[in-house]
C-alpha cells in the first residue's frame, strides 16, 4: 500500500477522509454511550474487574490454544 500525504490529496479526497473519520468517531461514541447506559454492561465490567483482581484470568496461549 502506498503511503500518501495530505498535501497529495485532492480536495474531494480530503473531504471524504475527514467525513469518514468524523463518522467513525461519532459511531464509536454512540456505541460507547449505549453500552455505558446498560446496567448489565456495567455489571459485567465490575464482575470482570473482580475476577481479574482474584487472579481468575487465562493467558493468551490458554484462550487461543497456541
Amino acid at each position: 500500500m502506498r503511503t500518501r500525504k495530505i498535501i497529495d490529496l485532492s480536495v474531494e479526497e480530503f473531504r471524504v477522509f475527514i467525513s469518514d473519520t468524523v463518522n467513525t468517531a461519532m459511531q464509536d461514541s454512540i456505541e460507547d454511550f449505549i453500552a455505558l447506559s446498560s446496567d448489565n454492561y456495567l455489571k459485567s465490567i465490575k464482575e470482570a474487574r473482580e475476577e481479574y483482581k482474584k487472579g481468575k484470568v487465562k493467558t493468551y496461549e490458554e484462550v487461543f490454544n497456541v
